[in-house]
């Protein structure tokens, strides 16, 4: 149900994937906007999302779903995004809000911000939630409640407008942060692109193992191996253009990774138990702190609304 007066007039979603659609079934579920327009460049996604009601209005023209729109969320794979930009700022109406949901910040702010017209305001956003599927099936308006978004406006921001998006993303039921660009995309760095990185390595080792093995190491797959599988099933094009976008920060934590690593190698050649046992601790310690956060959430899966 609604909990109070929508904050925008019009929303437009360009793009529909999860993080689209559960942010369409949540603004729905919780009243914050009077109309939803869907875009998307695939006809078949778009018949999808109008099947499932995620929107008011569908339209394969993005600047067709923006006009008259007071926010604008971009939710396509990173490397679109400038060429979305490009498209929709000559529909774009003064004072509308464009964001985003890209796991990179620094690339939202070079490939969008160049595009806007004078008088509409950029809030780059990256709400921290998701799950291994994709597709506007996916989505699931319990994807938020407990979780993070960040939001990186620049200094010169509207204050009006960061706050609506505050707004939106806390009426989802997302805690919010603000910092700049730079900065979160050194911490997604390593709370996140990092542990793909190595997921998608770990599993993919295992698939060029022989025959034989190969089916011994999925038939026997413990619980480690399978929370890496979950983590290498998200969607290879996002993850492409993550990697390419955020590649510094994620080769200058790639590499600490690699000295850390050396040294546990190090450690189990020389016998050196007492260091692995530290290192572990430390480990260990950091996921009570996780805990103690309460950020240990357990996965929502879709029809399941116990985190609303």
């Amino acid at each position: 149900m609604a909990n109070g007066a929508p904050i925008f007039d019009r929303v437009a979603l360009i793009g529909i994937g999860l993080i689209g659609s559960s942010l369409a079934l949540a603004m729905r579920l919780h009243g914050l906007s009077r109309h939803i327009a869907v875009s998307t460049r695939s006809a078949p996604t778009l018949a999808t999302a109008e099947k499932l009601n995620l929107g008011d209005s569908y339209t394969l023209d993005a600047a067709e779903a923006v006009r008259g729109a007071d926010l604008v969320v971009i939710c396509t794979p990173m490397g679109a995004q400038g060429a979305v930009a490009q498209s929709i700022r000559d529909s774009l109406k003064p004072g509308a809000i464009v964001t985003d949901v890209g796991s990179v910040k620094a690339t939202t702010v070079r490939d969008i911000a160049p595009h806007l017209p004078d008088g509409v305001h950029l809030v780059p956003g990256h709400p921290i939630a998701g799950t291994e599927h994709s597709g506007p099936e996916a989505g699931f308006a319990a994807l938020f409640p407990g979780r993070w978004t960040i939001l990186t406006p620049s200094p010169q921001t509207d204050a009006g407008a960061v706050d609506k998006v505050r707004r939106l993303w806390e009426g989802c039921g997302s805690n919010v942060e603000i910092m700049t660009p730079e900065h979160h995309d050194r911490v997604l760095a390593i709370t996140s692109h990092l542990p793909h990185l190595i997921a998608y390595t770990i599993v993919d080792t295992a698939d060029q193992m022989e025959d034989e093995t190969k089916e011994e190491v999925i038939k026997f797959s413990a619980s480690g191996f399978r929370d890496f599988t979950r983590i290498a099933a998200g969607d290879p094009v996002m993850w492409r253009d993550v990697f390419l976008t955020n590649r510094d920060a994620v080769l200058e934590i790639l590499g600490r990774f690699n000295e850390d690593l050396t040294a546990l190698q190090r450690a189990i050649r020389k016998g050196d138990g007492e260091m692995l046992e530290t290192t572990f601790a430390r480990a260990r310690a950091v996921r009570r702190s996780i805990i103690d956060a309460k950020q240990h959430i357990p996965d929502v899966k879709p029809g399941d609304e116990s985190a609303q």
